[in-house]
């Protein structure tokens, strides 16, 4: 046994480089997968921790009848979900003077000891301290925002003209009459809130402006109603009765002030929109429809065949905020399932290159095992331990790496969303995938190659392997070519054709980092040149370059010093002829960017169909919509990062001790 714990420790004193490669490679590719793939889960945890933490409405209930939601009605359905879960208001579109200037204004008139459902953050000022006193939304890239202290006047009986032609409602003698009664109140606002209904940046066209909505023909610019100017919530003890507001509106749901705002008792059932969760959604709105219908016979016919209009239905499946965020939740993720076969391809085949050379190097160490009795698994075993250490070391950064790349991610959807917190709940899903797959063919390779190894008799493994016959390389048969090469060129060239299965590795790993690097690129296009405002995908875009450059690195340095340390006699030759270290450096250098040439070439071909996925997955973009100069721009930056691989590895080459190298048995 101390002789064995001696062996396995010189494996890793000797060649620690190739267990830092597998680290770094698994690093690389398992940390960049599962932070892209964690960063949808954790917005979908998100998502549902806020929906559950500020009690969102499940739909909000529209009423057009004259005399709104009746009492009745009202505890009726708060008797279905319970109090706390259903809250009664109103809202509507005006212009209202702000400060002395008249701004186009939603006002939503509400209970504030009663505002159970929709609970929003207070992030500047303090709670109304009475009637007097009100909420403005947080400013975003529409709404301007009134900061707190401002005044707003409320000229009830302007309000109720403006709606009055917004519905096409003509102003009686008696309409007038109840309007010079009406008083103008002057309210104050001191707080700030974000609803958690609207948070996202751009506006919420779902509920300032839902498809179906008609829109009045005095509005002639259709926007004033998706552009808001200010939201503001006011107590409902300010304004006057409902019925006197009603007469001056159409019996119509969409612009009607009768408000119903239920939050389903259930809470876990919404998931991130979960399939069970729409299925919930039908049959609850089939419920509560037939609830009311119930206090209200002439409807109850409608309620029964399933439309009414009475009522109108706005669910969280109509909310732009909550819709939006999550499906470009789904979008990162599509991009990371495309992008997770990629590097998983990639790392699975450095990683059984380097474990498979490193078990031919040890031939002479497993004879040697073998003769003094150990047995095969045992063999197998240290280089097993020896792989799993390196992905296992490796694995355990990754999981930090993708988290902290995961929280960089749902940062940067902050440019768009006034985000929720993110979730503190562990995504593992796309960390276990790669990570596993990793492990499978490493220790699957590992395993095949130790077997193959440990069937040989010890006296075959202490003969150093036949070198393989030198023969003519295909441009030798090309003379115009052939001939118009100097000796070192020829010399590079035999060497590169020579070893076709490093020569096919290099060359389909640099393919793959390529394609890498110029879908990022085609990504980042989108939010320069496609008309793309999104600073989430101009993160991801970033991120896929730079891990694609590193992968680039980590591939191009692993099989390079696997080259280096498979021809340690054939550089120290060099040096005794009197080759100076730069033109030794030179001889490994031709041989890598060749390699890394005909990897570009291939990653051509490759990085259209990993752009293809990514804009189907994305459903934006076009491989014909790239502009031209990215395809020129990835070459030089795949190149840049071989050529930072190339100035580390320098003293690698230079370096070879030739006394050592040249004693080694032939």
């Amino acid at each position: 046994m101390k002789t064995y714990l001696k062996t396995l420790l010189r494996t890793f004193k000797k060649h620690v480089t190739r267990f830092l490669s597998i680290i770094f490679m698994v690093l690389v590719s398992v940390g960049f997968i599962s932070g892209i793939g964690s960063a949808t889960d954790k917005i979908n945890f998100s998502l549902s921790d806020h929906y559950a933490e500020k009690n969102v409405s499940d739909f909000i209930i529209k009423c057009a009848s004259e005399d709104g939601f009746s009492d009745g009605q009202i505890a009726k359905v708060k008797d279905m979900y319970g109090a706390n879960n259903v809250n009664a208001g109103m809202s509507f579109d005006v212009n209202v003077k702000i400060g002395g200037v008249s701004r186009l204004t939603r006002l939503y008139f509400i209970d504030f000891n009663d505002w159970t459902v929709n609970i929003p953050d207070l992030t500047h000022g303090a709670a109304p301290a009475d009637k007097t006193e009100i909420y403005s939304e947080a400013s975003d890239n529409k709404i301007v925002g009134v900061e707190t202290g401002a005044e707003v006047t409320l000229d009830f009986a302007d309000i109720l003209k403006q709606l009055a032609e917004q519905g096409g409602t003509e102003i009686t003698s008696a309409m007038e009459t109840m309007l010079a009664r009406l008083k103008t109140v002057t309210l104050k606002v001191s707080g700030v809130v974000q609803s958690p209904l609207t948070f996202a940046r751009d506006g919420e066209p779902s509920y300032k402006n839902p498809e179906d909505t008609k829109i009045p023909d005095n509005i002639t610019d259709v926007n004033n109603l998706i552009t808001l100017e200010n939201i503001l919530y006011v107590s409902k003890d300010v304004i006057p009765t409902y019925k006197d507001i009603m007469s001056f509106l159409p019996s119509d749901p969409v612009i009607s002030p009768g408000d119903l705002y239920v939050a389903l008792p259930n809470r876990k059932t919404f998931n991130a929109f979960d399939r069970r969760y729409d299925k919930y959604i039908v049959e609850e709105k089939q419920s509560v429809l037939t609830a009311l219908a119930a206090l209200e016979p002439e409807t109850a016919e409608e309620a029964d065949g399933g439309e009414n209009e009475t009522y109108r239905f706005i669910t969280l499946n109509e909310n732009y905020s909550f819709c939006s965020l999550h499906s470009y939740g789904q979008k990162v993720k599509g991009i990371g399932i495309v992008l997770m076969v990629a590097f998983i391809f990639v790392t699975a085949l450095v990683v059984l290159s380097t474990m498979t050379r490193l078990l031919e190097e040890e031939r002479g160490q497993i004879a040697c095992l073998k003769t003094l009795g150990y047995s095969a698994p045992k063999i197998i075993f240290k280089y097993i331990l020896f792989a799993m250490l390196g992905t296992g070391i490796g694995g355990a950064g990754a999981y930090f790496v993708g988290l902290g790349l995961a929280y960089l991610l749902c940062g940067a959807f902050n440019f768009s969303f006034a985000m929720p917190p993110i979730s503190s709940h562990v995504a593992l899903g796309f960390f276990l995938i790669t990570f596993f797959t990793i492990v499978a063919a490493t220790l699957v390779s590992t395993l095949i190659a130790g077997l193959r190894l440990t069937r040989e008799k010890p006296a075959n493994l202490l003969r150093p392997k036949p070198p393989k016959a030198g023969k003519k390389v295909f441009l030798e048969r090309i003379p115009f070519i052939w001939n118009a090469l100097s000796f070192k060129y020829k010399s590079t060239m035999r060497n590169v054709l020579r070893y076709k299965s490093r020569f096919f590795m290099t060359v389909i790993a640099v393919g793959v980092s390529m394609a890498l690097v110029l879908a990022g690129l085609g990504l980042l296009d989108l939010c320069l040149f496609g008309g793309i405002d999104s600073a989430t995908v101009l993160a991801i875009s970033l991120v896929v370059v730079v891990f694609a450059g590193l992968l680039t690195m980590v591939v191009v340095y692993t099989l390079t010093n696997i080259n280096i340390s498979e021809r340690n006699k054939e550089l120290a030759t060099l040096q005794v002829l009197g080759y100076h270290g730069r033109e030794i450096a030179g001889y490994i250098y031709r041989e890598i960017y060749i390699d890394t040439a005909v990897g570009i070439i291939v990653g051509y071909p490759l990085s259209l169909l990993v752009m293809w996925l990514i804009f189907s997955v994305m459903a934006m973009g076009s491989i014909g919509g790239v502009t031209w100069f990215w395809w020129l721009i990835a070459p030089v930056i795949v190149l840049f990062f071989t050529f930072l691989v190339t100035m580390v590895l320098r003293r690698k080459i230079v370096g070879i001790d030739m006394n050592e190298s040249l004693k080694a048995n032939e």
